[in-house]
């Protein structure tokens, strides 16, 4: 039986945990001791698409992690340096795959382990009731492929998918995985960054265009903008973002980033719209929209720890 870890136990990493603790020796990586002592006391209980418990082993001491075969990091962008330099030893002699929205985890990953990386992208969604007990909401694949740069091989690929599917999840393998990640990039970079700027849920009002002033135009030309720097970089898209979002403007779904942005807590705009914007000026396309969105969340950030001294002294 294969050992598998997954790193960050939120809504979609317990998803992977619990699902894959059917067919394989799972352990959970996670922050907090007390996380890791309710997980390995009871388990974890999926409702919703699916309906089980299992036991798995956990912990928050990464000098306690045995090595794994397999290993789904399944934290935020912005959390997986932290989470990454603390035990990428442990899977030098394994597979890495990374699950985050955006561009750049995978760099960061492949810089902290020898082993093979795998570039992911996920469309699967639950809501996390507790730290043992996860709703699972969205029953849609994930999506993975080799990282060049490490010349991972297709066969290594197509092993942890076969996996992943045994387990009662979706996922496909595939030759190259930029275009998924590209279409889910562009589609989440425009929806949370106009769902974090307005405070409004993934709603209909993402996808209506009868008005001039409806927000259907802006998430329209903030794709499309998406779409050309794709195209520039040499990247043919596997799915339409613009189509994405029509489904998920259905929904009333607060995006990540929304959720941050209220609880004032770092988001990963620089993984979205700020990687389009950079990539954007790496083969010499435009991407103005998203600057401008990447440039209004940052400001945004700031606003919260920005200490006016003249107003506080009444001038």
């Amino acid at each position: 039986m294969k050992r598998v870890c997954i790193v960050g136990c939120g809504a979609i990493g317990s998803l992977y945990a619990a699902h894959l603790a059917r067919v394989a020796e799972v352990w959970a990586f996670v922050r907090r001791e007390d996380h890791a002592r309710v997980l390995n006391r009871d388990g974890l209980r999926v409702s919703g698409k699916h309906e089980f418990q299992v036991p798995l082993k956990a912990t928050a001491c990464a000098d306690q992690l045995p090595d794994c075969e397999l290993t789904i990091v399944a934290t935020k962008a912005t959390q997986v340096a932290e989470s990454i330099s603390a035990v990428g030893s442990r899977f030098n002699q394994g597979a890495v795959i990374s699950t985050q929205n955006g561009l750049g985890s995978e760099e960061i990953i492949a810089a902290h382990t020898r082993g093979e990386i795998i570039r992911g992208t996920t469309f699967m969604s639950g809501t996390k009731h507790s730290d043992t007990h996860v709703q699972f909401e969205l029953d849609t694949a994930t999506w993975i492929g080799p990282f060049e740069p490490r010349h991972t091989a297709y066969t290594l690929v197509k092993e942890a998918a076969d996996l992943i599917n045994a387990g009662g999840l979706k996922a496909e393998a595939l030759p190259d995985a930029r275009p998924a990640q590209w279409s889910k990039l562009i589609f989440n970079a425009s929806v949370n960054g106009v769902s974090a700027l307005t405070g409004l849920p993934h709603s209909p009002h993402f996808a209506d265009e009868s008005q001039f002033s409806d927000l259907g135009h802006l998430l329209h030309e903030l794709i499309a903008e998406g779409k050309r720097v794709a195209q520039a970089a040499g990247i043919k898209l596997h799915d339409d973002p613009w189509e994405m979002n029509k489904i998920g403007a259905m929904t009333n779904h607060p995006p990540s980033m929304l959720h941050d942005i209220r609880h004032q807590l770092a988001t990963e705009i620089d993984f979205l719209s700020g990687a389009i914007a950079r990539e954007a000026e790496r083969v010499g396309a435009s991407a103005p929209l998203h600057a401008a969105v990447y440039r209004l969340i940052k400001g945004k950030e700031a606003s919260w720890t920005f200490k006016d001294e003249n107003r506080a002294v009444g001038l």
